[in-house]
């Protein structure tokens, strides 16, 4: 039976036997069953990580062990919340933060602190603990970002909308007209505008 801990761009974890791309983590959700508790979270550093670094090996939710939590591709893991890990991912957590300086008018590289606060701030709201969404022209908005259409998700690439799943992109539709419900966290999608560029599934190619 599949774990319940797949990330969606929604943000949410459930269970789906499909494997992703990236790991992730935000502290330890489980309990000595390997099922999630109420927590979606115990700290603010929300990561995404290689899947291979080191030879290191995990058995997935072990007791007191942090909840690995896996995302179909980078997009995907920017939607919910999460950035680049500065270990396993040292240039592309480099790459990110330098694109969320030039975002910022290049007020100096942040720390990983300042970004996590600044993120936990920007994707989930503090009293009813859901995703917070924006409103944003959907024409202005990079390669990278998730919007909702008729409540699901849909990645901005190359143009084009491409239908997420969990087993990748499976069909494509034109950019809407007008503002969209943008489901990355803003300042996420100001260092994607700025030119940090994320890893996106190989299906992206193929959809539609």
């Amino acid at each position: 039976m599949a774990l319940q801990n797949r990330v969606t761009p929604l943000g949410e974890i459930v269970a789906d036997p499909a494997r992703g791309t990236l790991m992730g983590n935000r502290g330890v959700l489980h309990d000595d069953e390997r099922r999630l508790g109420q927590s979606r979270w115990k700290h603010k550093p929300w990561i995404a990580c290689t899947l291979l670094f080191k030879g290191r090996s995990r058995k997935p939710m072990t007791p007191g062990r942090y909840t690995e939590l896996f995302f179909l591709d980078e997009a995907t893991s920017l939607a919910a919340g999460h950035r680049p890990c500065a270990e396993c991912r040292r240039a592309d957590f480099n790459a990110f933060r330098a694109a969320w300086a030039a975002a910022n008018e290049g007020n100096g590289l942040p720390s990983a602190v300042e970004m996590d606060a600044a993120l936990h701030t920007a994707r989930v709201d503090r009293w009813t603990r859901k995703q917070i969404r924006h409103e944003r022209p959907a024409t202005d908005l990079p390669d990278g970002v998730f919007i909702l259409v008729n409540a699901d998700p849909w990645l901005v690439w190359r143009g084009r909308l491409l239908r997420w799943t969990f087993g990748g992109y499976d069909a494509t539709a034109p950019l809407p007209r007008g503002m969209a419900t943008v489901i990355t966290p803003a300042p996420t999608v100001a260092a994607l505008a700025a030119g940090y560029s994320p890893g996106v599934h190989a299906s992206a190619a193929d959809a539609g």
